[in-house]
């Protein structure tokens, strides 16, 4: 076995820019042995909201792309910076907010949760990064029929940083903020199952969270490596590694649900 330390010491190193739920969640970590295994590729990570990926994909610092912000990555393509785009798993956004429910906002949906805490302006944090589920909670002010609260509501607070600290700002206010399940899960895992923040509206269709990869366009960036960046989008949509991120649990919760389409 000695024969293969020179092509060990030799991996390719295959640079991926993602958002930070596949990190927090801890997806990545279970799946980049995987991914070793089948290709002999070393991947490697920068975990940001999906605006600011996008961005280093933009700036040639990344071969591949794996984001959750359908509409942001559409143009993107459009602009000719990605190409090879994929769908390859979904999760959900929920609505957290106090166990005792200041706003009465259980089991409503979206558009009303969103109209009482306008009306009764109670705490909402919002992520404020352009990240995937900040855009995503920007819809959700839209098909609610509103505006995206500005500086004037001094109930909308700006987090402007990864999905923890707005749970942690609307804990120590008292308010409410969207997060994707899987973080949430996450968060009241560590809270031993009793976390000050509680799933208030869930199952809603604007909930629905996509995620996809893609590949950096080579004729922008002539460094990207192509043939392994190939690889690793085959690899996502291949039937086993669907398998694997459906077979993925935290706290015995799938997190993740596998949606390549062959031939998409």
């Amino acid at each position: 076995s000695l024969l293969l330390l020179p092509q060990m010491a030799n991996a390719e190193t295959l640079m991926m820019a993602t958002t930070t739920s596949t990190q927090d969640t801890g997806l990545l970590e279970y799946l980049q042995p995987i991914f070793k295994k089948d290709t002999g590729i070393d991947l490697k990570w920068i975990s940001v909201g999906t605006g600011k990926a996008l961005a280093h994909g933009k700036d040639c610092d990344v071969d591949v792309l794996l984001v959750h912000a359908p509409a942001l990555e559409e143009k993107f393509v459009a602009d000719g910076f990605g190409v090879d785009r994929h769908q390859v798993m979904y999760n959900d956004f929920v609505l957290i907010g106090p166990a005792a429910d200041p706003a009465g906002v259980k089991g409503k949906d979206i558009p009303t949760a969103l109209k009482t805490f306008a009306e009764k302006k109670i705490p909402f944090v919002s992520r404020g990064d352009n990240s995937g589920t900040h855009n995503t909670e920007k819809q959700l002010w839209k098909v609610a029929g509103m505006e995206v609260p500005g500086k004037d509501a001094t109930w909308y607070i700006d987090a402007g940083q990864g999905m923890m600290a707005p749970i942690r700002i609307a804990a120590e206010k008292d308010g409410y903020t969207v997060t994707d399940r899987g973080t949430y899960i996450k968060y009241n895992a560590a809270a031993k199952g009793d976390a000050p923040l509680k799933i208030l509206v869930e199952g809603d269709k604007a909930l629905l969270n996509q995620y996809s990869v893609m590949m950096v366009n080579p004729a922008k960036c002539p460094k990207v490596k192509q043939e392994a960046a190939k690889k690793f989008i085959n690899w996502w949509i291949s039937p086993n590694t669907q398998k694997a991120i459906a077979s993925f649990q935290l706290e015995g919760k799938q997190l993740f649900f596998p949606n390549a389409k062959a031939g998409k």
